[in-house]
């Protein structure tokens, strides 16, 4: 929807709204917000509420802390878990220094700035994505737990399906925001869940991504129940994904499909996927953010562990969906849900767009089960592996310009520090299987 300010003043009246909630996304996907009453709507409608920006890690010095909240009209909508008289609306927001200049460090801004190249080549960039959480029960203090009674599998239903009320609350809020929700079903793993709405442009979709995730977690709540978009909760059952796919479309045609093609992919096509395939190395810190995602990407859960594309097989790291047409489109199948969406598409599409330029070939699909594989036969074809642990990652987006200059020095300095910090204290704890493995032993 496009709205004008005198359309929101409107709507805020005639809803009667009496909190606003202007909200944005830190570097490593959290979000954030700043709530004003209604009394306060004329002045966040001129971009003039600020924040500190030094209590934000990662964002700014204490002595450049000042930060303006630019709303995107757009983005406004009212929360329908929310009490029904008092409601709560929000916008999501861009964020300005005082001097009128984009904050260098907003994941919002970094994605807009890719999406512009894109435009200059005549590009429109949409995305969709397939987000999985678990659904755990909390204790008696609503702390959250790993437990859950359940034991459905793959699209089971009620009564196995326990989550299927909490899920059915979700779809239907969802939608009452303007959400258009394709599907929703259980995954594979028990108290495994999994909801896809309708792709869009990028900034749209990273923008519903923040919603979604925050309107799972709000639903869940109401439910008793836990949302969690950790990649890996539960060792010995499968991790939760955020499989993207991607196209790109210009004058309102798909461009990735070529109905002349084997595959019914066109050269751009290819040329985007040897791109992913060439920088996802340097993406998988963005993509897979946590010493945790790296417990999904391992061997014998369903997650991509080798860097291959295929459209036929389901086990390489890009699949190319069956839909045809309008509907063609590549699917990354290694990004988690841990990861901000915004940063994750802009790394995504610069890596597309280069492979574009510089009309980079992909080596030939690997149509086999990857994971049946001899280490041999992987090596034979020249399949490589994603990096293993983070501090792998870190070595690999240090190594890539491309991804370095898409998230820029501020973004690429303050989050690696960041990463480099978990991963030290990370190896620094001493594990219950280190226990079990050595207590008695050594």
């Amino acid at each position: 929807m496009k709205y004008t300010k005198q359309e929101i003043i409107d709507m805020i009246r005639e809803e009667d709204v009496e909190f606003i909630r202007l909200q944005f996304t830190d570097m490593f996907g959290t979000m954030k917000n700043v709530a004003v009453t209604v009394s306060q709507l004329e002045k966040a409608l001129n971009n003039e509420c600020m924040f500190d920006g030094s209590c934000i890690e990662g964002f700014a010095r204490i002595e450049e802390s000042d930060m303006y909240l630019y709303p995107d009209l757009d983005t406004f909508t009212i929360f329908p878990w929310r009490p029904q008289q008092g409601k709560v609306a929000r916008f999501i927001c861009d964020i300005y220094r005082p001097d009128g200049k984009p904050f260098e460090g907003d994941p919002r801004y970094i994605l807009k700035r890719v999406v512009k190249e894109a435009e200059a080549m005549g590009y429109t960039f949409d995305a969709g994505p397939e987000c999985e959480f678990f659904l755990f029960h909390t204790d008696d203090n609503g702390n959250p737990t790993t437990l859950s009674h359940e034991k459905a599998g793959y699209f089971d239903l009620g009564p196995v399906d326990l989550g299927e009320n909490a899920r059915r609350d979700m779809v239907l809020n969802l939608e009452s925001m303007g959400f258009e929700v394709e599907s929703s079903h259980h995954e594979v793993a028990p108290a495994q869940h999994e909801i896809d709405f309708k792709y869009s442009d990028a900034v749209t979709t990273a923008d519903n991504i923040m919603t979604f995730k925050l309107a799972v977690k709000s639903i869940a709540r109401r439910h008793g129940l836990h949302a969690t978009f950790m990649p890996k909760p539960k060792s010995g059952i499968n991790g939760s994904g955020m499989h993207m796919n991607m196209s790109l479309s210009r004058d309102g045609s798909n461009i990735f499909f070529d109905e002349n093609d084997p595959n019914s992919l066109s050269s751009e096509a290819y040329y985007f996927i040897a791109g992913l395939m060439k920088h996802v190395k340097g993406m998988t810190v963005l993509t897979n953010p946590l010493v945790n995602s790296y417990k999904r990407l391992v061997p014998g859960y369903e997650a991509p562990v080798y860097i291959a594309w295929s459209a036929k097989s389901r086990s390489p790291l890009i699949r190319v969906p069956v839909s045809k047409g309008e509907a063609t489109r590549i699917e990354l199948r290694c990004p988690d849900a841990a990861a901000n969406p915004y940063l994750v598409l802009a790394a995504c599409l610069a890596a597309g767009l280069e492979g574009i330029k510089n009309k980079m070939e992909p080596p030939r699909s690997v149509d086999g089960n990857i994971f049946a594989m001899t280490e041999a036969d992987r090596e034979e074809l020249g399949i490589e592996n994603l990096p293993q642990n983070l501090c792998d990652a870190i070595e690999k987006f240090e190594q890539d310009e491309l991804v370095n200059k898409v998230v820029g020095e501020h973004i690429a300095k303050n989050y690696l520090d960041a990463k480099k910090k978990e991963w030290q204290e990370y190896r620094a704890q001493v594990t219950d299987w280190e226990l079990e493995q050595y207590l008695h032993k050594f």
